[in-house]
């Protein structure tokens, strides 16, 4: 009884510890994991390697995958580069496994570890900031050296009455191919159920650990063990996609089929690897080679899979196809616990919206000058799309975990709220009745304000669709660290394609407001001669006035989307 105590106890306090220091290592990381991951994956080979990078520091894979989902949702990141990172993510978390093998398992830190808890319990509790971090990620690092203390003890007890004789046989005389084939099945089932209730292959993975120390268990049966355990952690993915975004769902699919791609290939090369495993455990120690097999199994799967990244991209794209609305297809729920990544799913929505908008308008006008109204009824759903899209990006920002950090990121925000406010008000216009209606007849100048505006929507798509471009294929992307780059660097720079629509943007919309006020006086006083009606001379005003405000607001949305507001 105490034996089972102690194991349980052991394998509580490594979670509790395990989360503790997760959560203190994130905060202490900060913005800094949100800005590595989101500019390092410019290729799928380095988001792994910095995936790997950055979840050995964090000590949590699915605080990178978690990050990867809001940033491939939001579009910071394509799909591909997304699968990078979370490749990555499954090589880095092996480094708690060293961390077990190297000390957790052969030294007894009782007395190291009670101390480092008080300290690190002490500034958690009264510090602040980075402080407060740093003492939660010392005490979950004190709580995870007493839990394998606690385990190693537990294993000690289990060793004195579970033998490996007593677990199915791997190798060994006598031993059958098909014999070895079931018992190294039997053994993968039992890995993924420890995995599956823990909840945590790291703490699944301690136990073989504790266990292959403790000589409660042989090599070749632990790394049949480690191989269902890598299986397990897929389960809680599966779980976690239920009733999930569509980013979400493709990347847990990408996740499993990595992990049982992976299975595939290490059984099939375990006849061939492990026997050498064990000869070699004669000499080096056996607890090490199972963290370097661990380590290894992960890092043959990325390897294969990673040269293969795009194909297996559109493979996960057919078994889960997009099936959300083209305008809100940015915002997705995992996008909100990153603030970059929430900001970024509504600049893009702006920017798809805004783009959506003004190309219907400019089609209306254009058809209304020739003297059509076809596209009239088409014309008013695309701007009610638009129009609810807005209105869900307006509500899907305010639902943000919190507001940025760094003062780029404020200005970024700024600018973001300043264009959705454009864009809102911009849609309120469009919605009016009569928008897309005849032009009132007889008057030069409404004719000149049309064409205008309609040049103006025209130079409004453009930039709208550099800002949000959003490729259906995730290997036609282009990187978001270029495309930002990009139009930093066209809104600045003269004689760019941004550049000069901006520029014609800003003209016609310029040229519009000098317009409707030299109009508005002209018509208004062709009342007081007799020239025209007033309800006609009002229809007319107010016909100005209207596509002078959506030139304004179309100018002043894109001009924000730039960072030219």
């Amino acid at each position: 009884m105490s034996t089972t105590i102690s194991v349980l106890g052991g394998v509580g306090l490594f979670l509790l510890g395990m989360n503790v220091m997760t959560s203190g290592l994130k905060a202490l990381a900060g913005p800094g994991l949100r800005a590595t991951l989101s500019r390092a994956a410019a290729t799928p080979s380095s988001g792994a390697f910095w995936g790997a990078f950055v979840t050995l520091i964090v000590q949590s894979s699915s605080a990178t995958t978690m990050t990867t989902i809001g940033l491939v949702s939001a579009g910071l990141l394509t799909f591909s580069q997304g699968l990078g990172l979370v490749f990555g993510a499954n090589i880095g978390t092996t480094g708690t496994s060293w961390l077990i093998a190297l000390i957790g398992v052969r030294v007894s830190l009782t007395a190291a570890a009670l101390p480092i808890l008080f300290v690190g319990a002490l500034l958690k509790l009264l510090g602040r900031g980075r402080v407060s971090a740093a003492g939660g990620a010392l005490a979950g690092f004190a709580l995870v050296l007493y839990g394998l203390t606690t385990l190693q003890q537990g294993m000690g007890g289990l060793a004195e009455r579970l033998h490996p004789a007593d677990l199915p046989a791997v190798f060994g005389p006598g031993v059958s191919w098909w014999s070895s084939l079931l018992a190294v099945l039997l053994l993968i089932v039992v890995g993924v159920a420890m995995t599956a209730v823990m909840q945590s292959s790291t703490a699944a993975i301690a136990v073989s650990l504790s266990a292959l120390y403790a000589g409660a268990i042989g090599l070749d049966q632990a790394c049949a063990l480690v191989i269902g355990q890598n299986i397990g952690t897929a389960t809680s993915s599966a779980m976690a996609a239920i009733g999930a975004s569509s980013t979400a769902k493709r990347l847990a699919v990408a996740y499993i089929l990595f992990k049982l791609i992976a299975a595939v290939i290490a059984l099939a090369l375990f006849p061939v690897t492990i026997p050498p495993l064990v000869r070699a455990s004669k000499t080096i120690d056996g607890v090490t080679l199972l963290a370097a097999y661990h380590t290894a199994y992960n890092v043959v799967g990325v390897a294969i899979l990673l040269p293969l990244v795009d194909r297996f991209t559109r493979l996960v794209e057919r078994i889960l196809p997009e099936r959300g609305a083209p305008l809100l297809r940015c915002l997705d729920p995992a996008a909100l616990v990153t603030p970059i990544a929430a900001e970024e799913a509504v600049r893009r929505t702006v920017a798809l919206s805004l783009g959506t908008m003004c190309g219907s308008i400019g089609e209306a006008l254009t058809a209304t000058n020739l003297g059509t109204s076809e596209r009239a009824g088409k014309d008013v759903v695309s701007v009610t799309e638009a129009s609810d899209a807005l209105h869900r990006a307006q509500e899907f920002m305010s639902e943000a975990s919190g507001p940025p950090e760094s003062e780029e990121e404020k200005q970024r925000l700024t600018s973001t709220l300043h264009a959705l406010d454009n864009a809102s008000r911009l849609a309120e216009v469009a919605g009016e009745k009569g928008v897309f209606g005849p032009l009132p007849s007889g008057s030069e100048d409404v004719r000149s304000a049309a064409k205008l505006c309609a040049e103006a929507m025209r130079n409004a798509v453009l930039i709208a669709g550099e800002v949000g471009n959003l490729p259906n294929r995730p290997d036609e992307a282009v990187p978001v660290q270029a495309l930002n780059a990009e139009n930093e660097v066209a809104a600045n720079a003269s004689g760019g394609p941004t550049e000069q629509a901006l520029v014609q943007l800003e003209h016609c919309a310029k040229t519009l407001g000098e317009l409707q006020q030299a109009h508005r006086k002209v018509t208004m006083s062709w009342v007081a001669g007799g020239v025209v009606s007033v309800d006609e001379a009002i229809a007319r005003v107010d016909t100005v006035r209207r596509l002078e405000a959506l030139s304004h607001h179309a100018w002043r949305s894109a001009a924000h989307l730039v960072g030219r507001g």
